[in-house]
């Protein structure tokens, strides 16, 4: 598996989700699947089965974590030039087919949150502005037809979250 970039923010969030999982959620199943397993015929134990699943969906989870954390490459974006755009950029783009503008910026993929302007460095508008600098114009391939964009600005902000 490659490197995933991600901000320390994004980092912790994957630690903190990791260890809650070990320390609390995974003590917590065993117990339930012990009561469970009180309850008698095994075939026919909705409680023990339920409990069996949710304890194969959090060792699932747990070895996932592990791969992304021993994967992950993170990056402070403060750190990086933006005179192109690259992880961490805030770049403001304008639709030429409609002068409709959008800021986005770019961050790892757990990071991501459209909803505010925070797009995966693997989405494919993202990889359309990689690399690029302010004035130059693209053409990004959207779930409505492709729409040709000129990049108004592209510099770094202190990336919110929203926590």
């Amino acid at each position: 598996m490659n490197k995933e970039p991600m901000t320390n923010y994004g980092y912790e969030l994957l630690c903190e989700e990791l260890k809650n999982l070990k320390e609390v959620e995974r003590p917590n199943i065993v117990k339930e699947i012990d009561i469970a397993r009180s309850y008698g015929d095994l075939k026919e134990n909705a409680e023990y089965h339920a409990a069996k699943d949710k304890q194969l969906f959090i060792e699932a989870r747990i070895a996932e974590l592990g791969e992304m954390l021993a994967n992950a490459q993170v990056i402070d974006p403060s750190t990086l030039n933006h005179t192109k755009v690259s992880f961490g950029s805030t770049v403001k783009i304008i639709n030429l087919d409609n002068d409709q503008e959008m800021v986005y910026t770019i961050v790892g993929g757990i990071e991501s949150n459209p909803s505010r302007g925070l797009i995966s460095f693997g989405s494919p508008i993202a990889k359309s502005l990689l690399g690029k600098e302010e004035g130059e114009e693209i053409t990004i391939a959207l779930p409505s037809g492709e729409s040709d964009f000129e990049i108004l600005e592209v510099g770094y902000q202190p990336i919110d979250f929203g926590k």
